[in-house]
């Protein structure tokens, strides 16, 4: 059965619904189409999203960048004053993240995504004419309200394109722009220091216009790739769409009226706690990796020059990339989430014991492999965990920004854990970040267990109450472990 677009549309008040109904027998069960309709949506949607999430982690972290080539001077901050300005954009990212995701069904993930990204983009331009302290934490607060709905938004939003036991990988596959966003942050900040003093500004105010225009064109242009939904993408044949939505809706409650029942649920969640303080802890290590690579390898002498030490922050965020996406595959291959960190977090956990004590060099540069792969490569599992278990859009909305909330209060740690007399070793500061990563490994041995007992619980009958209801209470609907 065929129908072209423009005869569908014509015949769109006389066919009868049944048509559709036959049309669903018909593609539900291809096998074929349904790897069509996983590649146009991969090919189409994840470069969008992992070119928008490369911005917003360079846009965040080329403070640090900055920081050794001369922001700090020339801002005359001391470091307390600067660990502030990095607390003021971690707590506006953290308060915008839960009205962003309730907000982004009303506004249209193809409006409010590109906005926040030219917003956001803007903001970073601005970052390059600073003057002191004041303007400094004023624009980073400012920037965190702009960038703080872009990860809760597209963790909500392929949840709407990809089935649970696919969002691993395609959240592992953008995530991997993060890892790349300290090579490529690195290669690019080096790049533009070069301009040198042009314009009566200082190389390093460069980094921060010529990296926000880009954010800002980048934003603007995804506006005219990034469907709203599965029926609105025009790479989608009708039949193509049809087998996408079918797909979703044996998960998903489509049309969902708002409701604060739903909300209230989420933030009522065991899992969502249990996921957002382990995740938490990883992002502890993880913001003040990014943020301070650049200086522990400057303080080491391992480069002859700050610009040298940025091209030696490139190869642990190439190696954590390549990670990234092989253990989001083994997630997505087995459905399984809490296992797979449990085996890829230990990785990080050693990198941090041995950094912790040793003060060779050659020895803390290589644990810095070891610490960046075990972090990121348990990034995606822990952003799909929740919205797997979620079912109903407002409750995975809370989940999906509750976590991130709590999670990202972790800035508020890296910005100050990594202090100038803990230099050149960071013995003290590598520690705390081992103690962190040891108890995000408990937390999701807890959520682990506890998935386990819901979904023995289900088997046995005790969640009957709840059978047709439609969402992860039906017991029907299998926990992701």
């Amino acid at each position: 059965m065929s129908y072209s677009p423009d005869k569908m549309r014509d015949e769109k008040i006389e066919r009868d619904p049944r048509l559709d109904e036959d049309m669903a027998v018909e593609v539900g069960h291809d096998p074929h189409m349904a790897r069509q309709v996983l590649w146009k949506m991969d090919v189409r949607i994840l470069p969008v999203l992992a070119l928008l999430f490369l911005c917003s982690f360079i846009d965040r972290t080329n403070v640090g960048n900055a920081k050794i080539l001369g922001l700090q001077k020339d801002t005359h901050m001391t470091d307390h004053e600067y660990a502030i300005g990095l607390c003021a954009f971690y707590a506006t990212y953290i308060a915008s993240e839960l009205p962003s995701n309730l907000v982004l069904k009303k506004m249209s993930p193809r409006i409010w995504l590109p906005l926040l990204t030219a917003v956001w983009g803007t903001l970073t331009m601005c970052l390059g004419f600073v003057k002191g302290f004041g303007s400094f934490v004023a624009v980073r607060a400012l920037l965190g309200i702009a960038e703080g709905g872009l990860l809760p938004g597209m963790v909500l939003y392929l949840s709407h394109f990809y089935r649970r036991t696919e969002l691993a990988l395609r959240i592992g596959i953008f995530y991997t722009a993060a890892s790349l966003s300290g090579a490529f942050g690195g290669l690019l900040a080096r790049g533009l220091n070069t301009i040198g003093h042009r314009g009566g500004l200082a190389g390093w105010r460069w980094i921060f216009i010529i990296e926000g225009l880009l954010t800002v064109a980048i934003g603007v242009l995804s506006y005219f790739f990034l469907p709203n939904s599965i029926e609105s993408a025009r790479f989608l044949t009708d039949e193509q769409k049809l087998l996408g939505r079918q797909r979703l809706d044996e998960e998903n409650r489509a049309h969902e009226p708002f409701s604060w029942a739903e909300v209230k649920r989420g933030v009522f969640n065991v899992q969502v706690w249990l996921t957002a303080l382990a995740y938490f802890s990883i992002l502890c290590g993880l913001y003040s990796f990014g943020l301070f690579l650049p200086t522990i390898i400057n303080n080491l002498k391992f480069a002859s020059d700050p610009n040298e030490a940025q091209l030696w922050t490139v190869i642990p965020y190439a190696v954590a990339a390549v990670c990234t996406v092989f253990v989001a595959i083994l997630s997505d291959k087995f459905a399984l989430r809490g296992p797979v960190m449990l085996c890829s977090l230990p990785i990080a956990i050693i990198g941090y014991g041995v950094i912790s004590h040793s003060t060779n060099p050659k020895v803390q540069y290589g644990m810095t492999f070891m610490m960046a792969t075990g972090m990121y490569a348990s990034i995606p599992c822990i952003l799909s965990w929740n919205s797997n278990n979620s079912s109903g859009h407002y409750k995975r909305a809370t989940t999906s920004a509750l976590q991130l909330m709590v999670a990202n209060a972790g800035g508020f740690v890296a910005s100050f854990v990594y202090q100038k007399k803990e230099a050149p070793h960071f013995h003290k500061s590598h520690s705390i970040m081992l103690g962190l990563l040891c108890a995000a490994w408990v937390l999701i041995a807890a959520n682990t267990a506890w998935v386990w007992k819901l979904n023995r619980d289900k088997a046995a009958g005790k969640s009957a109450a709840w059978e047709g209801q439609g969402d992860d209470r039906d017991p029907n609907f299998r926990m992701v472990m």
